[in-house]
């Protein structure tokens, strides 16, 4: 039971610490896109990010868990590469809670980046520092907090769902019981 219990617990972790990095480096250049981009679609993607916020958990889990089947184009084509399926699966567990949890990561990430002076950025160019230096001289560090805020709040909220996980992956020991 405690054995069980454990690996449940350790499986729980690894899913949120996998999840939050991908969320990190996906939302990180989407987040710095949508913050720059003032185009008369910004309200819809910004509303499209924020759908799994309104989507009832297992109502979200069961449209993934059909999106994810054997039968659908999605599973078929995840089962043609890797040669698993991708329902019933952690992969599959990892791909509902980037979903899932991608409003938390991305908020934190879009609100940082429209704090930061543009300013800063003009300064960089001017002193002659690359893209490459000022993003990593400039925005990571200016954007440390925003980063932790953001990773903090995808972990927790990956932790605390239940809903989805239970329906795309199920109760499976040691693979999918979180």
């Amino acid at each position: 039971m405690l054995d069980t219990d454990l690996t449940a617990l350790l499986l729980t972790i690894k899913l949120a610490v996998i999840t939050s990095l991908l969320l990190l480096f996906i939302c990180f250049p989407i987040a710095w896109l949508l913050s720059n981009y003032q185009g008369r679609f910004k309200a819809y993607f910004e509303a499209i990010i924020a759908l799994p916020l309104v989507l009832p958990p297992t109502l979200l889990g069961f449209y993934l868990l059909v999106a994810f089947s054997p039968n659908s184009m999605l599973g078929q084509f995840w089962q043609s590469v890797t040669g698993q399926q991708l329902a019933f699966s952690f992969s599959g567990i990892v791909l509902g809670s980037l979903i899932y949890s991608l409003p938390f990561v991305m908020q934190p990430l879009l609100i940082g980046f429209k704090q930061i002076n543009a300013h800063y950025n003009q300064a960089a160019i001017a002193l002659g520092f690359s893209a490459k230096k000022r993003f990593f001289f400039l925005l990571i560090p200016l954007l440390k907090s925003t980063i932790l805020s953001a990773f903090a709040l995808g972990f927790a909220h990956t932790l605390g769902e239940f809903g989805l996980v239970l329906m795309i992956g199920g109760n499976i020991p040691g693979e999918t019981q979180v």
